[in-house]
Protein backbone atom coordinates (compact mmCIF):
# COMPACT_ATOMS: atom_id res chain seq x y z
CA UNK A 1 0.00 0.00 0.00
CA UNK A 2 1.75 3.59 0.67
CA UNK A 3 2.89 6.07 3.04
CA UNK A 4 1.79 9.87 3.50
CA UNK A 5 5.48 11.74 2.62
CA UNK A 6 4.36 14.26 4.95
CA UNK A 7 4.45 12.47 8.26
CA UNK A 8 6.70 9.22 7.21
CA UNK A 9 9.87 9.80 5.01
CA UNK A 10 11.49 7.44 3.82
CA UNK A 11 9.02 4.86 5.00
CA UNK A 12 7.77 2.20 2.88
CA UNK A 13 4.69 1.23 5.28
CA UNK A 14 1.07 2.22 4.53
CA UNK A 15 -0.97 5.21 6.09
CA UNK A 16 -3.60 3.48 8.14
CA UNK A 17 -6.53 2.31 6.68
CA UNK A 18 -9.76 1.61 9.23
CA UNK A 19 -9.55 -2.17 8.81
CA UNK A 20 -5.52 -1.84 9.95
CA UNK A 21 -5.97 0.57 12.60
CA UNK A 22 -8.81 -1.84 14.15
CA UNK A 23 -6.87 -4.39 14.16
CA UNK A 24 -4.16 -2.48 15.54
CA UNK A 25 -6.02 -1.31 18.93
CA UNK A 26 -7.95 -5.20 18.95
CA UNK A 27 -3.73 -6.28 19.21
CA UNK A 28 -2.61 -3.37 21.57
CA UNK A 29 -5.52 -4.16 23.87
CA UNK A 30 -4.31 -7.97 24.14
CA UNK A 31 -0.50 -6.91 24.62
CA UNK A 32 -1.38 -4.26 27.75
CA UNK A 33 -3.71 -6.62 29.56
CA UNK A 34 -1.15 -9.28 28.83
CA UNK A 35 0.96 -7.17 30.59
CA UNK A 36 3.77 -6.80 28.37
CA UNK A 37 5.56 -3.86 26.95
CA UNK A 38 6.02 -3.52 22.69
CA UNK A 39 10.37 -4.17 23.94
CA UNK A 40 9.04 -7.56 26.43
CA UNK A 41 6.79 -8.77 23.32
CA UNK A 42 9.07 -8.69 20.71
CA UNK A 43 11.05 -11.48 21.93
CA UNK A 44 8.13 -13.52 23.19
CA UNK A 45 6.80 -13.45 19.63
CA UNK A 46 10.39 -12.97 17.54
CA UNK A 47 9.57 -9.58 15.99
CA UNK A 48 10.83 -6.24 16.55
CA UNK A 49 9.45 -3.54 18.71
CA UNK A 50 9.34 -1.35 15.38
CA UNK A 51 7.04 -4.34 13.44
CA UNK A 52 4.86 -4.83 16.68
CA UNK A 53 4.28 -0.59 17.02
CA UNK A 54 3.57 -0.75 12.46
CA UNK A 55 0.74 -3.25 13.37
CA UNK A 56 -0.43 -1.40 16.52
CA UNK A 57 -0.65 2.00 13.95
CA UNK A 58 -2.16 0.24 11.51
CA UNK A 59 0.65 0.48 9.16
CA UNK A 60 2.03 -3.24 8.63
CA UNK A 61 -0.42 -6.20 7.38
CA UNK A 62 -0.02 -9.00 10.21
CA UNK A 63 1.01 -12.05 8.45
CA UNK A 64 -0.26 -15.35 9.51
CA UNK A 65 2.75 -16.16 11.50
CA UNK A 66 3.18 -13.19 13.04
CA UNK A 67 -0.47 -13.87 14.68
CA UNK A 68 -0.17 -17.52 15.61
CA UNK A 69 2.87 -16.35 17.26
CA UNK A 70 1.15 -13.72 19.44
CA UNK A 71 -2.11 -16.29 19.68
CA UNK A 72 -0.14 -18.07 21.59
CA UNK A 73 1.64 -15.87 24.16
CA UNK A 74 -1.08 -13.63 24.54
CA UNK A 75 -3.78 -15.92 25.18
CA UNK A 76 -6.00 -14.47 22.61
CA UNK A 77 -8.14 -17.20 22.11
CA UNK A 78 -8.26 -16.94 18.44
CA UNK A 79 -9.85 -13.63 18.58
CA UNK A 80 -6.56 -12.03 16.29
CA UNK A 81 -7.74 -14.46 13.53
CA UNK A 82 -11.13 -13.47 13.66
CA UNK A 83 -10.10 -9.74 13.90
CA UNK A 84 -7.57 -10.57 10.81
CA UNK A 85 -10.08 -11.75 8.49
CA UNK A 86 -11.28 -8.63 6.71
CA UNK A 87 -7.85 -7.87 6.40
CA UNK A 88 -7.74 -9.52 2.97
CA UNK A 89 -4.99 -8.70 0.45
CA UNK A 90 -5.62 -7.88 -2.81
CA UNK A 91 -4.56 -9.70 -5.11
CA UNK A 92 -1.85 -8.93 -8.40
CA UNK A 93 -1.64 -5.61 -7.14
CA UNK A 94 1.71 -4.54 -5.05
CA UNK A 95 0.83 -4.27 -1.07
CA UNK A 96 2.27 0.05 -1.08
CA UNK A 97 -0.41 0.56 -4.56
CA UNK A 98 -3.49 -0.95 -3.09
CA UNK A 99 -4.23 2.20 -1.33
CA UNK A 100 -3.85 4.19 -4.63
CA UNK A 101 -5.99 1.71 -6.50
CA UNK A 102 -9.18 1.93 -4.26
CA UNK A 103 -8.88 5.21 -4.46
CA UNK A 104 -8.83 5.27 -8.23
CA UNK A 105 -11.93 3.37 -8.10
CA UNK A 106 -13.87 5.94 -6.58
CA UNK A 107 -12.06 8.98 -8.25
CA UNK A 108 -14.41 11.88 -9.81
CA UNK A 109 -10.63 13.18 -11.65
CA UNK A 110 -7.16 11.16 -12.09
CA UNK A 111 -4.65 12.45 -13.81
CA UNK A 112 -1.24 10.70 -15.07
CA UNK A 113 2.32 11.69 -16.05
CA UNK A 114 4.68 8.65 -17.30
CA UNK A 115 8.14 8.67 -17.93
CA UNK A 116 9.01 5.15 -17.56
CA UNK A 117 6.58 2.86 -19.03
CA UNK A 118 3.13 2.78 -20.65
CA UNK A 119 0.75 3.47 -17.45
CA UNK A 120 -1.19 0.43 -16.17
CA UNK A 121 -4.78 2.09 -17.65
CA UNK A 122 -3.56 2.12 -20.73
CA UNK A 123 -1.27 -0.75 -21.59
CA UNK A 124 -2.36 -3.83 -23.67
CA UNK A 125 -2.39 -7.16 -22.10
CA UNK A 126 0.64 -8.31 -24.70
CA UNK A 127 2.24 -4.94 -23.26
CA UNK A 128 1.26 -5.89 -19.98
CA UNK A 129 2.98 -9.47 -20.43
CA UNK A 130 6.22 -8.03 -21.72
CA UNK A 131 6.92 -5.99 -18.95
CA UNK A 132 5.85 -8.49 -16.38
CA UNK A 133 8.39 -11.10 -17.79
CA UNK A 134 10.90 -8.58 -17.78
CA UNK A 135 10.68 -8.31 -13.88
CA UNK A 136 13.60 -9.21 -12.12
CA UNK A 137 13.76 -11.07 -10.22
CA UNK A 138 11.79 -13.22 -12.36
CA UNK A 139 7.69 -14.01 -12.08
CA UNK A 140 6.77 -17.67 -12.47
CA UNK A 141 3.61 -17.99 -15.16
CA UNK A 142 1.37 -18.11 -12.30
CA UNK A 143 2.14 -14.71 -10.56
CA UNK A 144 2.25 -13.12 -14.37
CA UNK A 145 -1.28 -14.47 -14.46
CA UNK A 146 -2.36 -13.20 -11.03
CA UNK A 147 -0.79 -9.67 -11.98
CA UNK A 148 -2.04 -9.32 -15.28
CA UNK A 149 -5.51 -10.00 -14.68
CA UNK A 150 -5.00 -7.74 -11.73
CA UNK A 151 -3.83 -4.68 -14.23
CA UNK A 152 -6.65 -5.50 -16.89
CA UNK A 153 -9.45 -5.78 -14.54
CA UNK A 154 -8.56 -2.05 -13.55
CA UNK A 155 -8.85 -0.27 -16.88
CA UNK A 156 -12.45 -1.26 -16.92
CA UNK A 157 -12.65 2.08 -14.50
CA UNK A 158 -12.51 3.93 -18.18
CA UNK A 159 -15.67 2.55 -19.41
CA UNK A 160 -17.57 2.24 -16.18
CA UNK A 161 -16.87 5.36 -14.84
CA UNK A 162 -17.84 7.67 -17.94
CA UNK A 163 -18.14 10.95 -15.49
CA UNK A 164 -14.63 10.40 -14.42
CA UNK A 165 -12.16 12.23 -16.22
CA UNK A 166 -8.92 10.25 -17.12
CA UNK A 167 -6.12 12.78 -18.10
CA UNK A 168 -2.22 11.34 -19.25
CA UNK A 169 0.42 12.74 -20.52
CA UNK A 170 2.97 10.42 -21.72
CA UNK A 171 6.37 10.62 -22.84
CA UNK A 172 7.18 9.82 -26.58
CA UNK A 173 10.11 7.84 -26.07
CA UNK A 174 8.00 5.55 -24.36
CA UNK A 175 6.45 4.06 -27.66
CA UNK A 176 9.52 4.81 -29.55
CA UNK A 177 11.15 2.11 -27.30
CA UNK A 178 9.03 -0.72 -28.41
CA UNK A 179 9.11 -2.57 -25.40
CA UNK A 180 8.12 -6.38 -26.76
CA UNK A 181 8.97 -5.80 -29.88
CA UNK A 182 6.92 -4.25 -33.26
CA UNK A 183 3.99 -5.83 -33.18
CA UNK A 184 2.79 -5.39 -30.08
CA UNK A 185 4.06 -1.48 -29.53
CA UNK A 186 1.41 -1.15 -32.78
CA UNK A 187 -1.20 -2.98 -31.18
CA UNK A 188 -0.49 -0.48 -28.30
CA UNK A 189 -0.70 2.40 -30.01
CA UNK A 190 -3.82 1.31 -31.29
CA UNK A 191 -5.10 0.64 -28.04
CA UNK A 192 -4.11 4.59 -26.98
CA UNK A 193 -5.62 5.62 -29.60
CA UNK A 194 -8.63 3.39 -29.24
CA UNK A 195 -8.79 4.98 -25.26
CA UNK A 196 -8.24 8.69 -26.50
CA UNK A 197 -11.88 8.29 -28.41
CA UNK A 198 -13.33 8.07 -25.28
CA UNK A 199 -14.79 11.29 -24.00
CA UNK A 200 -13.61 11.22 -20.44
CA UNK A 201 -9.56 10.61 -21.54
CA UNK A 202 -7.99 12.82 -22.92
CA UNK A 203 -4.21 11.54 -23.53
CA UNK A 204 -1.24 13.66 -24.36
CA UNK A 205 2.43 13.38 -25.91
CA UNK A 206 5.51 15.19 -24.44
CA UNK A 207 7.81 15.22 -27.93
CA UNK A 208 10.85 14.14 -27.47
CA UNK A 209 12.88 17.02 -28.30
CA UNK A 210 11.75 19.37 -25.44
CA UNK A 211 13.54 22.71 -24.48
CA UNK A 212 11.66 23.19 -21.03
CA UNK A 213 9.54 20.41 -19.02
CA UNK A 214 8.16 20.51 -15.70
CA UNK A 215 8.13 16.76 -15.39
CA UNK A 216 11.43 16.05 -14.44
CA UNK A 217 10.62 15.54 -11.06
CA UNK A 218 9.68 11.87 -12.12
CA UNK A 219 6.03 10.56 -12.90
CA UNK A 220 2.90 11.91 -11.24
CA UNK A 221 -0.60 10.55 -10.13
CA UNK A 222 -2.91 12.78 -9.08
CA UNK A 223 -6.52 11.91 -7.57
CA UNK A 224 -9.84 13.88 -6.96
CA UNK A 225 -11.97 12.25 -4.17
CA UNK A 226 -15.91 12.49 -4.08
CA UNK A 227 -15.50 15.37 -1.62
CA UNK A 228 -12.97 17.68 -4.09
CA UNK A 229 -9.91 16.54 -2.04
CA UNK A 230 -6.74 15.63 -3.98
CA UNK A 231 -4.22 13.55 -3.32
CA UNK A 232 -1.24 12.45 -5.30
CA UNK A 233 0.76 9.18 -5.44
CA UNK A 234 4.54 8.10 -6.06
CA UNK A 235 6.06 5.25 -6.78
CA UNK A 236 9.66 4.12 -6.42
CA UNK A 237 11.54 0.31 -7.74
CA UNK A 238 10.11 -1.62 -4.90
CA UNK A 239 7.69 1.05 -2.96
CA UNK A 240 4.95 3.96 -3.37
CA UNK A 241 4.04 7.36 -1.84
CA UNK A 242 0.45 7.81 -0.60
CA UNK A 243 0.61 12.11 -0.86
CA UNK A 244 -1.55 13.81 1.24
CA UNK A 245 0.40 16.94 2.08
CA UNK A 246 -1.87 19.86 0.51
CA UNK A 247 1.37 21.77 -0.50
CA UNK A 248 3.23 18.45 -1.94
CA UNK A 249 -0.21 18.13 -3.92
CA UNK A 250 -0.51 21.69 -4.80
CA UNK A 251 3.10 21.19 -6.06
CA UNK A 252 2.39 18.13 -8.40
CA UNK A 253 -1.03 20.02 -9.80
CA UNK A 254 0.99 23.19 -10.94
CA UNK A 255 3.80 20.58 -12.88
CA UNK A 256 1.03 18.37 -14.24
CA UNK A 257 -1.04 21.74 -15.49
CA UNK A 258 2.55 23.00 -16.54
CA UNK A 259 3.16 20.47 -18.73
CA UNK A 260 -0.09 19.87 -20.18
CA UNK A 261 0.91 23.06 -21.65
CA UNK A 262 4.23 21.53 -22.52
CA UNK A 263 2.90 18.46 -24.41
CA UNK A 264 1.24 18.51 -27.76
CA UNK A 265 -2.30 19.39 -27.85
CA UNK A 266 -4.96 16.08 -28.29
CA UNK A 267 -5.07 16.22 -32.18
CA UNK A 268 -0.81 16.45 -32.35
CA UNK A 269 -0.52 13.69 -30.06
CA UNK A 270 -2.97 11.89 -32.61
CA UNK A 271 -1.08 12.57 -35.02
CA UNK A 272 1.87 11.55 -33.89
CA UNK A 273 0.96 8.41 -32.60
CA UNK A 274 -0.54 7.87 -35.91
CA UNK A 275 2.63 8.71 -37.29
CA UNK A 276 4.77 6.09 -35.41
CA UNK A 277 2.15 3.09 -35.99
CA UNK A 278 2.67 3.55 -39.64
CA UNK A 279 6.74 3.63 -39.12
CA UNK A 280 6.80 0.31 -37.55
Amino acid sequence: MAVSSSDHHGSNEPEPSDSLRTFGAVYQGFRENAGFTQESLAPEIRYSRDFIASIEQGRRFPSKQFIDRSEDVLNACGVLHKAARPLTRKRGLATWFRQWAKLEQQALSLLTYECRLIPGLLQTESYARAVFMDQLPPLDDAQIDIQLAARMERQRLLWERPNSLYGFILEEHLFLRRTGGNDITRELIDHVLNIGRLRNVEIQIMPLVRKTHAGLHGPIRLAETPEHEWFGYSEGQESGQFLSDPKVVATLQKRYATMRTQALSLEDSVSLLERMRGEL
